[in-house]
């Protein structure tokens, strides 16, 4: 991934670190990079797109994510997440995510995370609900691969 700034992404999320986010090496530990770019996702889905996780017929399953680190988080600091989407599908997202923390051009970590929607009963891939996909679609960037 080239590097990237802030006004890259579209949409942008302050999460604060936690003191249990910090590992023995006096940084946040990198399984944390992960609950950061799903709570900036599912927030999105959830305020902007009206996803219903508790009962909603369709749901999104993760199948596949990555994670680059390219300097250290620490606790107390506010983590600014920062999502785009690079591939908008029948019923797949390819989301784009990058982590800034305060004073830095660059982000901390950067990663993609694809979402797949299924029926939450039959657990078979289901289309974007029209909600979702109203959305996702001003975040649709292109991006250089």
């Amino acid at each position: 991934m080239p590097k990237v700034t802030r006004e890259d992404y579209p949409h942008r999320l302050d999460m604060p670190t936690r003191w249990a986010d910090n590992d023995v090496y006096g940084h946040v530990n990198n399984v944390e990079y992960y609950a950061f770019f799903d709570t900036i996702i599912n927030t999105f889905l959830i305020r902007e797109g009206g996803l219903d996780i508790l009962t909603g017929g369709v749901i999104g399953v993760c199948a596949e994510s990555s994670c680059r680190y390219h300097a250290s988080l620490s606790f107390p600091e506010t983590v600014e997440g920062a999502l785009r989407v690079a591939h908008l599908g029948r019923s797949s997202v390819r989301y784009e995510i990058a982590l800034f923390k305060a004073g830095m051009e660059h982000p901390a970590a950067s990663g993609t995370f694809v979402h797949v929607f299924v029926d939450r009963e039959q657990r078979r891939p289901a289309e974007i609900p029209p909600g979702l996909r109203a959305a996702l679609e001003p975040l649709v960037v292109v991006t250089e691969e």
